[in-house]
């Protein structure tokens, strides 16, 4: 395939065959952007292609693993042979997990680590050069478990602070290039993250211990990233629980570990019982 258009902003987003990763395409459509969606689910991957392009969007689907180096440079290169330039990369893609660290084969915390972090450094190398020539952001989609570590996510938790120090290092070293960085950290959203979360052996759960119809919309969350992309925002806290977290961390961290585990402990099968 020759170049569709170098004109229009390219964006490249990970995870994107459900949940958050599903709307940003769709909101990515109804902005005009060119779009590169990658996942490991293909048959999900191409409905999201099909629904994306009766917006009116160009967009190029790749199977990917962002667990494996080579196939996250070669995410990259399609991009960039398919539309000229990368604009923005969203780093979506990840995992959870649920059990206690005492329970928990070290594996789980491994697979989660190389999703989460290891995906995210992979991709975000080999966007880089590109997403410097345009000026462009690179988007961390992060959690309030990486502002507040929580019980029985200990890997997942790990994870985002990890990406985390990544991401503000790396804006830090880019003060004087143009390049803009982007942590976002939604509260719970709806979406497929705690039914595909691992157990302490490194089974889907399959079940979410939430309501997910009275969680945040993966839609209001994906428009919010863009509309904190286009204004060049440096953080994006979202949802009254997000925000008070955050707040609560800073002036009164050891009253919100009581807390953090009272909530916890009222989860439906909740791993302190």
């Amino acid at each position: 395939m020759g170049i569709v258009s170098n004109s229009k902003k390219v964006v490249v987003i990970t995870g994107a065959s459900s949940g958050i990763g599903e709307a940003l395409a769709k909101v990515a459509a109804q902005l005009n952007y060119n779009i590169v969606i990658a996942a490991r689910k293909l048959d999900q991957l191409q409905r999201v292609q099909a629904e994306c392009e009766a917006l009116g969007a160009k967009v190029l689907s790749l199977k990917l693993d962002v667990c494996v180096e080579s196939e996250c440079a070669i995410l990259m290169e399609n991009a960039i042979q398919t539309f000229g330039r990368i604009d923005v990369l969203i780093n979506n893609a990840g995992i959870s997990m649920r059990a206690m660290f005492k329970d928990c084969d070290l594996n789980v915390i491994k697979q989660v680590m190389d999703v989460n972090f290891w995906g995210t450094v992979y991709c975000t190398k080999f966007a880089l050069p590109h997403l410097l020539e345009q000026k462009g952001t690179v988007v961390g989609v992060s959690s309030i478990a990486g502002i507040k570590g929580l019980p029985a996510r200990t890997g997942y938790s790990a994870s985002k602070f990890a990406m985390h120090g990544f991401l503000e290092s790396l804006r830090i070293e880019h003060l004087k290039t143009g390049l803009k960085v982007l942590l976002a950290c939604p509260g719970y959203t709806a979406s497929n993250i705690r039914n595909a979360a691992l157990n302490q052996h490194g089974n889907s759960q399959t079940e979410s211990p939430y309501d997910e119809s009275k969680l945040m919309p993966a839609e209001a969350v994906a428009k919010a990233i863009f509309k904190a992309v286009h204004k060049e925002k440096a953080y994006l806290y979202l949802s009254t629980q997000g925000k008070l977290t955050l707040w609560l961390n800073k002036f009164f961290p050891i009253w919100l570990d009581r807390l953090v585990y009272k909530t916890v402990a009222k989860e439906k099968d909740s791993p302190f019982k």
